[in-house]
């Protein structure tokens, strides 16, 4: 590594170094939280136990990686499903004033509506399981996907549809090869933001919808006030938020190296 890869990722761990020596010395020194908050020290114990077992009785051994994959699938089912939908739905809205008045207002009015409210359905329609989870997951982030969506269409240049037109360019071809590209910036935007909030909703989901996963762990480790394993839950979904969203961008700026070099 050169040495301004090494500054920067001086610069990067830097705050976490400092919130975790704060953390250890006020928890572990001063008994911060009257001893019921972890030190950073027990919690990568806690962490070792949970996904390696090391040979301990804890209910929670060995029991990390399930969850991580019972969670991530769900995520990933909601995501793509919100994605297919909203993008298809969006670009329908932005390009046609007729779909526009017939839609757009439901979705402003529903828009509001918190995914908690849709808890009870989603148990009447899929019962508890992991079909539930991916359905409210796809509800919360198809707004934002849906909106960002039809922010671009409707941004699209009109010089370069008449001029995709004069060339011959059927209807189809124009929205294929002029406006969805135009409209990508804005929809990895809105994709992006979608990914984040697909692991909030999805905790909250399987808190009440469902019995395995990162929510379902961290919402069990609670009953038996098992801080450490909750802040180890919450680091896990911070770190796979992260890893998701590293991926989602690294894959725009692949999707947007076109649009880069026109800015340039």
């Amino acid at each position: 590594m050169e040495r301004t890869d090494w500054m920067r990722l001086g610069r990067w761990l830097a705050i976490p170094i400092v919130i975790l020596v704060l953390w250890q010395v006020l928890a572990g020194v001063y008994g911060w939280g009257g001893g019921f908050v972890p030190t950073p020290v027990q919690v990568i114990e806690t962490t070792g136990v949970w996904i390696f077992g090391l040979g301990s009785n804890d209910r929670y051994a060995g029991t990390w990686l399930p969850a991580v994959i019972a969670s991530s699938e769900r995520v990933f089912g909601g995501f793509v499903v919100a994605s297919i939908i909203g993008v298809a739905l969006g670009m329908l809205i932005g390009r046609s004033k007729l779909v526009a008045d017939y839609v757009d207002p439901v979705i402003q009015v529903l828009r509001p509506v918190p995914v908690s409210a849709w808890v009870p359905f989603s148990l009447v329609f899929f019962g508890i399981g992991a079909a539930s989870a991916v359905f409210l997951v796809a509800l919360g982030a198809f707004f934002p996907v849906v909106m960002n969506t039809i922010s671009g269409a409707r941004h699209v240049s009109e010089l370069h549809l008449r001029s995709a037109q004069m060339l011959g360019a059927e209807r189809w071809f124009a929205a294929t090869r002029v406006v969805l590209p135009s409209s990508l910036p804005s929809i990895l935007v809105g994709l992006r933001l979608a990914l984040g909030l697909s692991w909030v909703l999805l905790i909250v989901a399987e808190m009440v919808a469902v019995k395995s996963g990162l929510g379902y762990e961290l919402w069990n480790a609670y009953y038996y006030s098992r801080m450490d394993v909750i802040v180890a839950a919450m680091v896990t979904i911070g770190m796979l938020g992260f890893i998701s969203d590293v991926a989602l961008v690294a894959l725009s700026s692949r999707l947007l190296a076109w649009h880069q070099a026109t800015d340039r």
